[in-house]
């Protein structure tokens, strides 16, 4: 029944957190996802979206890739919810991921650009600048000035 399944849940969760103060962040990771798609089961929609931000930033620290699968698990779940704003701040993580961790700019602009037309749409233009000019500046760096340049006129 759901009850034994919320009880899963808790105690995946609970594995998670430990997993996490022993500083194994691949076992914290997959446990939380774990948790997340018994939450999916449950048709509890953002506890399974927590879940999976939560297996992202656990699995940020030793599989960078699966912290970006996780993460978009969790922008899918809060898109659908009409969250656009933390769908934003999401891709804002993944972009920094591929940033720093895996050196792909072309998909860091990808993301930065997803998070500034949600921004937008929830009329948090601050917010959507920021990450317009994260845009503007790697398109510089890729040379691609006429974008840079639309891209800092607009701003």
């Amino acid at each position: 029944g759901s009850s034994r399944i919320e009880e899963a849940c808790d105690i995946y969760a609970r594995a998670a957190n430990m997993f996490k103060m022993a500083k194994n962040w691949s076992a914290a990771g997959n446990a939380f996802c774990q948790a997340a798609q018994l939450h999916l089961q449950l048709q509890s929609k953002h506890d399974a979206a927590t879940n999976f931000v939560d297996a992202g930033n656990a699995f940020k620290k030793a599989d960078p890739q699966e912290a970006i699968n996780c993460l978009i698990r969790a922008i899918e779940i809060y898109t659908d919810m009409g969250r656009f704003t933390i769908a934003a701040k999401h891709h804002i993580s993944i972009a920094e991921i591929y940033e720093t961790e895996l050196v792909d700019i072309e998909k860091a602009i990808a993301h930065y650009e997803q998070a500034a037309d949600y921004y937008k749409g929830e009329e948090s233009n601050s917010s959507a600048n920021k990450c317009l000019l994260k845009v503007a500046t790697y398109a510089a760096q890729l040379e691609q000035y006429q974008k840079a340049l639309e891209i800092y006129e607009q701003v």
